[in-house]
């Protein structure tokens, strides 16, 4: 394979720097080269500087990729969303525009249930097909790395499907997905008032078997769902067979999930919008990354976002991801998440950037390989419809990317 070179970048946003998560005042670094470029071959970043010490490089057989003035930054990493399921929830959008909240819709068999009936009667194919078509909309926002959970099926047989076509979209497009575990998302409506034999089902059956298929396990750790007790129970049997762990904590109460995700080593700790000082030090003390979901607040309709200055301060290698999904989160766009940030969370456009690439990658065990522009990584970058990187975030609801590449492959193209 011929190498290719990016020219005429009117930024190159690489994020270089110390090989870990970015806290602190790391966080406002992204080591931009103005009037960047970029050298590639075999899918890898081989060098990066300015275009008059790449240029010269440039042979008859090297490829040529002009950013033509634009900022030219790492593919978003989104590190939690939900992105296979059956169906779609409009009618509770409806429901929650006229007066009711979510724990209402959710107590009349609506929320999760209702995507779940609708996934178990999907087949394989028209979820991968569904898939695909979220898989686009991902793409034209500029992530190119997705975080990627079952948990509509909430049966044996349909979290396996759900993980089979996450795998399925792995192997044959574009986007790199990192597959996890949610079996622990909902108490199914055939298991209510039977809380208890259905966490022995996620334990006895579900675990062992979707193992092969995921690299990850999540609960979704909330009173009435799965309890304190409860989720250490399927987290600490999911850390035995080697799964990592994630958690969905402290969303809709204090119920302490953030201590719990310290106390067992989690790789993040997901939501936290009601996370108080004494789980933000626990996480801080455990090195556990929150994984902060904006997007879900807004779409709630709430303004209790979480206390993300507070995370920072502490020291906390803060992540941003979409948390896409049918109900409470239904967009995949990173650039909204980075307004939001901004306006919502008191995160500087520069954090928030941290945030959603190099920070999101570690949270994912991808920090070597994914997140920055940096020789030896792949060459995931995208093309930004725009002079300056903190456009992104300051015209929100505008889909920036010209060009999304994928290990230096094209992987869209708005023209």
């Amino acid at each position: 394979m011929n190498p290719t070179v990016v020219v005429g970048c009117s930024q190159l946003v690489t994020l270089a720097g110390p090989p870990r998560p970015r806290i602190r005042e790391e966080m406002r670094y992204l080591a931009v080269v103005e009037n960047g470029a970029m050298w590639i071959e075999n899918g890898r970043v081989v060098r990066t500087g300015t275009r008059a010490e790449i240029e010269p490089l440039i042979t008859a057989e090297t490829h040529v990729i002009d950013a033509k003035g634009c900022a030219v930054l790492p593919g978003f990493v989104d590190a939690h969303t939900h992105p296979v399921f059956g169906g779609n929830r409009a009618d509770e959008f409806e429901k929650r525009a006229a007066g009711a909240t979510y724990q209402e819709i959710a107590a009349a068999s609506g929320g999760i249930r209702s995507t779940v009936r609708k996934t178990r009667d999907a087949t394989e194919d028209s979820l991968q097909a569904a898939a695909r078509r979220y898989e686009e909309w991902f793409l034209r926002g500029g992530t190119t790395t997705i975080e990627a959970k079952s948990g509509y099926g909430l049966t044996l047989d349909d979290e396996l499907k759900l993980l089979r076509v996450i795998r399925r979209l792995n192997d044959t497009g574009p986007i790199r997905y990192v597959p996890t575990f949610l079996g622990a998302h909902e108490i199914p409506d055939e298991f209510r008032g039977r809380p208890a034999d259905y966490v022995d089902l996620v334990l006895d059956e579900m675990l062992p078997a979707a193992r092969h298929l995921a690299a990850y396990c999540d609960v979704f750790c909330e009173p009435g769902i799965f309890s304190i007790d409860q989720s250490r129970t399927i987290l600490s049997r999911a850390k035995s067979l080697g799964y990592g762990l994630r958690l969905h904590a402290d969303q809709l109460s204090l119920s302490g999930g953030a201590q719990l995700a310290a106390e067992l080593g989690a790789a993040t700790a997901d939501h936290l919008e009601r996370a108080d000082a004494a789980g933000i030090a626990a996480l801080a003390s455990a090195a556990v990354q929150p994984v902060l979901l904006p997007a879900s607040v807004y779409a709630l309709g709430s303004n209790l976002y979480p206390d993300a200055r507070a995370m920072i301060d502490a020291g906390l290698a803060i992540v941003l991801a979409t948390d896409f999904n049918p109900g409470s989160s239904p967009t995949p766009s990173m650039a909204i998440v980075l307004s939001l940030a901004s306006t919502h969370l008191r995160m500087s456009p520069a954090e928030a950037i941290s945030a959603a690439t190099i920070n999101a990658a570690w949270s994912l065990g991808l920090g070597p390989e994914t997140g920055s522009l940096e020789p030896g990584k792949r060459a995931d970058f995208v093309i930004h419809d725009c002079a300056d990187w903190r456009e992104i975030g300051y015209f929100f609801g505008v889909e920036h990317p010209r060009a999304v590449y994928t290990g230096g492959v094209l992987a869209y193209s708005r023209a």
